[in-house]
């Protein structure tokens, strides 16, 4: 079969927004859902406090985005719940109120749409919450209510709160707040397709998918897909799937993952034994052991192995999200290795993610650590915000960064070098993650026999050399 993903994600640039952190709105406000006792913005976050972001907060912070040169936006839920993380779903049709309801999500929609920037949902359709109505209607009339098959209700009774008793009912991973939902139940299997196709309709340009492997009925993901693309082809299909997914990739189910199987190798050959395990062991996208070049080379053509090209390319790259800690943290709080990665990162096959605040050095440890408040402009690293805009702009003016083959041709120990090609343009990408300067002989590789200047980084170029600075990296294109 021909495999056909949605052309615009293999320009863009994603930028993930937790929306209880990134801003509170500067509008006056006359919503009594809003009008409530919050944490404390600039205090650490807890598990269970809300600080308040909201919608209206994120569309008056759209042309920084733009200025940064994101065109895309991936939000985790959104949908009314009662947890500031919103994966515990009350409503899939209501936008949360503290965000601002419905209201607040179509003039955010709008303000994006306007900027040329796409808005992707989270889908959280494994599971649902206690507070969801169908569930809680269990809650109340035990074996008498109506949507029993809904779930999988085990034996009676239910204890949804008190962990001394069974809960007698499956829910993810055993919590007892998240009653996985009877996906084998046509009337459930509906309910689910009629809220994605609900929000594509309402205009949003695809689902993030979480943890969709949980679902195990044959067929679910490919009529998911099938009805979603029915209304809008172009709309972006992307699912949690933390490992190599092939499976999952067969162009009859998602355009791409969120590739944690790029960002591990890419941070353990950035940061190598700067890593700080106590962040990096328990999520499984393995930023360890240490990867010199080679070893770097063989992840990363493996990984380029798995899939289609035009897998490849709908790709969601991500370097931190809000289920693994930061990776500024992760590498051991150094920027050097931060910037090294991100230099990896938007010269990558596939659609670069930037963790919100990431870009001016947010740190964090893992939840609810990697999930603090965007931070005030004066706690930006500007050198770090300049590092992004750089390698975003020369990723939108480069063709070849975005849809151009993608070929190893130099890996010298700790110095990894490989080309981006498209049509007659080709450029090459020099990445030294040792602690010295690298010299590379123009004369022992073609691929540096013609003319090059550099257009990011401290590269020298001479008639024989080009010289790599240590803990740095930089492209060289042809005048």
């Amino acid at each position: 079969m021909t495999i056909q993903t949605p052309a615009w994600v293999k320009h863009a640039v994603f930028y993930q927004i937790f929306p209880d952190r990134f801003a509170r709105t500067q509008r006056p406000l006359n919503h009594p859902a809003m009008a409530v006792t919050l944490e404390p913005w600039e205090t650490p976050p807890t598990l269970s406090g809300y600080k308040g972001g909201d919608l209206w907060g994120v569309a008056e912070n759209l042309d920084y985005l733009k200025d940064l040169g994101i065109n895309a936006i991936y939000f985790t839920p959104i949908f009314q719940s009662a947890c500031n993380h919103r994966y515990h779903t009350h409503d899939y049709y209501q936008v949360d109120p503290l965000l601002g309801g419905n209201e607040a999500f179509a003039d955010l929609l709008t303000a994006a749409h306007d900027r040329g920037i796409r808005v992707v949902l989270d889908g959280v359709f494994n599971h649902a919450s206690r507070g969801f109505f169908f569930f809680n209607d269990i809650l109340e009339n035990g074996p008498h209510s109506p949507w029993l098959e809904w779930f999988k209700i085990e034996n009676w009774p239910l204890s949804a709160y008190d962990g001394a008793q069974p809960a007698n009912y499956t829910s993810w991973v055993n919590n007892r707040a998240l009653p996985q939902f009877n996906h084998a139940n046509p009337a459930v299997r509906e309910y689910i397709m009629q809220i994605g196709e609900h929000w594509i309709r309402q205009g949003i340009d695809g689902w993030r998918l979480d943890v969709p492997f949980e679902v195990q009925v044959p067929g679910f993901w490919e009529e998911f897909r099938d009805r979603i693309k029915a209304i809008n082809p172009d709309a972006y299909i992307v699912g949690e799937i933390w490992k190599p997914a092939p499976e999952w990739l067969d162009g009859t189910k998602f355009d791409g993952v969120m590739n944690y199987v790029f960002a591990g190798p890419t941070m353990a050959f950035a940061a190598g034994d700067r890593v700080a395990m106590q962040y990096a062991e328990v999520p499984e996208y393995y930023p360890y052991p240490a990867l010199d070049a080679a070893g770097y080379r063989s992840k990363i053509e493996a990984l380029l192995a798995l899939y289609p090209w035009e897998i490849q390319l709908t790709q969601l790259n991500l370097l931190s999200s809000h289920d693994i800690a930061r990776a500024l943290t992760v590498m051991g709080d150094d920027l050097a290795s931060l910037a090294l990665a991100v230099l990896l990162q938007m010269t990558f096959p596939g659609a670069p993610c930037i963790y919100y605040g990431d870009e001016v050095g947010l740190d964090g440890g893992l939840d609810p650590d990697c999930r603090k408040v965007f931070p005030p402009e004066k706690a930006w690293h500007q050198p770090l915000l300049a590092h992004h805009k750089a390698l975003v702009a020369l990723r939108h003016h480069y063709a070849a960064l975005r849809t151009g083959s993608y070929t190893v041709w130099l890996t010298d120990g700790d110095l990894y070098g490989f080309k981006r090609e498209l049509g007659d343009e080709t450029l090459l990408v020099l990445v030294n993650a040792g602690q010295t300067a690298v010299p590379v002989d123009r004369a022992a590789y073609g691929e540096l026999a013609t003319d090059w200047r550099a257009v990011f980084g401290d590269l020298e170029v001479t008639s024989q050399k080009v010289i790599v600075p240590s803990r740095s990296g930089g492209i060289l294109a042809q005048p």
